[in-house]
């Protein structure tokens, strides 16, 4: 399987374009700069010129669920052709879900985004592990046993993340579980020398939270997919100071910094090579 594991599919993509994941997110404030407006044909011109700047230029695409799912079964059929035609391209997509829950419930998430039957399935999704990391199993082995892969919230930069996320159990912060659990789904990775396909997503500007926390971002051997880069202040710069060692792992989500290069599609896709190279070369 390892060679058609979604951790080495990243890696491979990473390698290739540069560690930049650009974001489809068509909420309201976004529409209205490109002159649109906030009906589904809106949501889909934003989408389809995205997806014509993004598709085959990017390591990977996180189109946001929930500003698709407003629009009803229209809007997740919509969302469907988004994925279909970034994997046409050869695009990885990571569809940003945030599902979490336990047992019969949590096994239904995992089958309606990465069971074998899901019309257009994404290379990962999003979920969320704080119902206990270990509820996360139904989707952490159907991702493994379809070679995709899962990004687990650890470490986020919202204000309210911080009662929950450094909250100490045992010793350990509630992140630092989150951490060792994914450390643990990547090891059979690491013996093979891989990149693991159970990513963390850990924001750029959490500051100095990974040090004062004494999360060992390295271990993981997983990507660490990082929202934050660009209108929200995240920088090469951040990342080197919030990831150290774990920072060739490091996987950069962007969108407003780059959609609001929109509507025009070459200047999306400008915009995103321009911010992958800078992340490239950032020493």
């Amino acid at each position: 399987m390892s060679e058609h594991s979604f951790g080495v599919r990243l890696r491979a993509a990473m390698d290739v374009h540069g560690p930049l994941c650009v974001g489809i997110d068509p909420h309201q404030a976004l529409l209205h700069a490109w002159g649109l407006g906030t009906d589904l044909a809106s949501v889909e011109r934003f989408s389809m010129t995205a997806v014509e700047a993004f598709a085959g230029r990017v390591a990977a695409v996180k189109p946001q669920s929930a500003f698709f799912e407003i629009h009803g079964s229209a809007g997740v059929a919509l969302l469907e052709r988004v994925v279909s035609r970034l994997r046409e391209a050869g695009t990885l997509v990571i569809l940003d879900v945030k599902r979490g829950d336990i047992g019969t419930t949590m096994g239904a998430y995992a089958e309606a985004f990465l069971g074998e039957d899901v019309p257009e399935p994404p290379d990962a999704i999003t979920v969320s592990p704080y119902l206990g990391y270990g509820s996360l199993r139904p989707a952490i082995d159907l991702a493994h046993a379809g070679g995709r892969g899962v990004f687990v919230l650890a470490l986020t930069s919202n204000p309210e993340g911080f009662a929950v996320q450094h909250a100490v159990l045992d010793g350990v912060s509630v992140a630092g579980h989150v951490v060792a659990g994914a450390s643990a789904d990547n090891a059979a990775a690491a013996t093979r020398g891989e990149l693991g396909s159970v990513g963390l997503v850990v924001g750029a500007t959490v500051g100095d939270a990974v040090q004062r926390l004494g999360l060992d971002l390295p271990a993981v051997n997983g990507a660490l997919l990082a929202p934050g880069v660009g209108a929200q202040g995240g920088s090469a710069e951040s990342l080197r100071r919030v990831f150290g060692a774990a920072l060739p792992n490091v996987l950069a989500a962007s969108s407003r910094e780059v959609l609001a290069a929109g509507p025009d599609a070459a200047a999306l896709a400008r915009r995103a090579r321009e911010v992958a190279d800078a992340l490239r070369e950032a020493p």
